[in-house]
């Protein structure tokens, strides 16, 4: 089965209008690499989730369009204030992500007020908040090592 999005002429055009946009608003478009190749086509960045985050704090655009998940375009808020930040897909979630919520985080540290919280920077922002600090999967030893708290 063919649709429309099989047609060249079809992919050039909606592309070269998408390109139109971009400039008219001022927009990028920032891509995970597990996005479809259609969309990495169109891509003006490409990578990792934080990564990502990171490009979205050195573009001058003012609108970013985030084609990841929703923690992904979270933390480019968060380090973009000044900026838009659009999430095509709303309900766009990452599994691993979605195993703690920030309830289950405030029951923990009820459970233990002693102890240091530190999340995976892949996590929602509400879970960022109640943490001490946030790690990734190359700094993770080192956060922890630095803490004296009880983890």
């Amino acid at each position: 089965m063919t649709s429309k999005f099989d047609d060249r002429s079809y992919k050039e055009d909606l592309i070269k209008r998408i390109v139109e946009i971009k400039k008219e608003k001022n927009a990028v478009i920032i891509v995970h690499n597990y996005q479809r190749d259609e969309i990495q086509d169109i891509a003006d960045y490409r990578g990792d989730s934080l990564a990502l985050s990171q490009a979205a704090v050195k573009t001058s655009a003012k609108i970013i369009v985030f084609c990841g998940v929703q923690f992904m375009a979270e933390s480019a808020a968060i380090l973009n204030p000044d900026k838009k930040v659009l999430l095509p897909v709303k309900e766009a979630g990452c599994p691993l992500a979605d195993m703690i919520t920030v309830e289950k985080l405030k029951e923990k540290k009820k459970a233990h007020p002693d102890a240091a919280v530190v999340c995976y920077v892949n996590s929602s922002a509400n879970v960022k908040a109640e943490s001490d600090v946030a790690c990734t999967s190359s700094n993770a030893v080192e956060i922890v090592r630095s803490l004296k708290e009880k983890i």
